[in-house]
């Protein structure tokens, strides 16, 4: 393998990295019975609080922190008004969307910008090299020298799959999203599983906001996820709803935008905005030629009314 390669898997995996997170959220919402049009906003929400809690503080531990917090809170919100008030879930994301980037752009002008559009910069996760690992030729430099949120996102992979798939809790999940009737009968509560699997996905989808403020870009602009939720709920849907599938979506979309930005350098004669379509256009297809085997949770998007049972 030849370092230009090598390069570009690195820079692959490392873009598709928050993609990741904001998908495997993604994955608990959705396997509840929830469709995750918000995640685009809880990104967002979660970019912003990890870069101005690491700004103020200056501990990227705390911006962490911070990133899973308000990446909760919105999915809070969303949690209420879909599940506990049966809005429509399609609309209801898309809002949450929208009202992100409206909050962040006003809280980070009041917050530390006095009014004014403030340039913030927060020092960028490093790679941590892992001894002995890191040396191996290829594999090394491609999985054994990444920042830790990489790390993460790759590990966690791991028990997602097997709560989902494994766990007794994990089953429950998934039988409110095909049937919460049934997992009603059997005593289980489909209105707070949901509400707890929206949260824990506003959580995990926060994380991937906190990779682009603190190890990609190290700072917060407004609208900085620029469409990258969207990207996760059609990996989501191309690794029909499972950790290891969606993984791999999120590395072919990674890998596109790798190829986008080599173009770039390249310079082809090809407009910019042309070849910047490309993970989008990629997303599209990938969509159109697997859509029709998409299984979608049976329930997904139905309102489930506990009042009435």
């Amino acid at each position: 393998m030849d370092a230009a390669t090598l390069d570009f898997l690195v820079s692959a995996l490392r873009i598709a990295t928050p993609l990741l997170f904001a998908a495997l959220g993604g994955i608990l919402s959705e396997r509840a019975g929830v469709f995750a049009v918000g995640l685009e906003g809880m990104m967002l929400a979660g970019a912003f609080g990890a870069a101005i809690a690491a700004f103020i503080t200056g501990s990227a531990m705390l911006g962490l922190v911070a990133s899973l917090a308000c990446g909760a809170c919105l999915a809070g919100v969303v949690a209420i008004v879909t599940v506990r008030f049966g809005a429509e879930q399609m609309v209801t994301g898309l809002a949450a969307n929208i009202f992100a980037i409206g909050l962040t752009s006003f809280l980070l002008r009041s917050t530390v910008g006095r009014g004014q559009a403030p340039v913030i910069q927060v020092p960028l996760l490093q790679a941590w090299p892992i001894p002995g690992l890191a040396d191996l030729p290829w594999i090394g430099p491609l999985l054994f020298q990444q920042p830790p949120l990489t790390y993460l996102a790759l590990l966690i992979t791991i028990p997602m799959f097997y709560f989902l798939m494994r766990s007794q809790a994990g089953l429950t999940l998934r039988a409110v999203g095909e049937n919460p009737q049934a997992a009603y009968a059997i005593g289980a509560d489909p209105m707070t599983i949901r509400i707890w699997a929206v949260l824990a996905g506003g959580a995990i989808a926060g994380l991937g906001g906190a990779v682009l403020a603190l190890q990609q870009i190290g700072t917060f602009t407004d609208a900085m996820t620029s469409g990258r939720g969207y990207l996760a709920l059609a990996a989501i849907i191309v690794g029909r709803w499972m950790p290891f599938g969606t993984l791999v979506a999120c590395l072919v979309f990674g890998a596109a935008e790798a190829l986008y930005l080599r173009v770039q350098t390249i310079g082809l004669p090809i407009s910019s905005y042309v070849v910047q379509m490309l993970p989008y256009i990629i997303a599209i297809v990938v969509l159109a030629l697997m859509g029709r085997a998409a299984r979608l949770p049976a329930a997904i998007g139905v309102a489930y009314d506990r009042e009435a049972k």
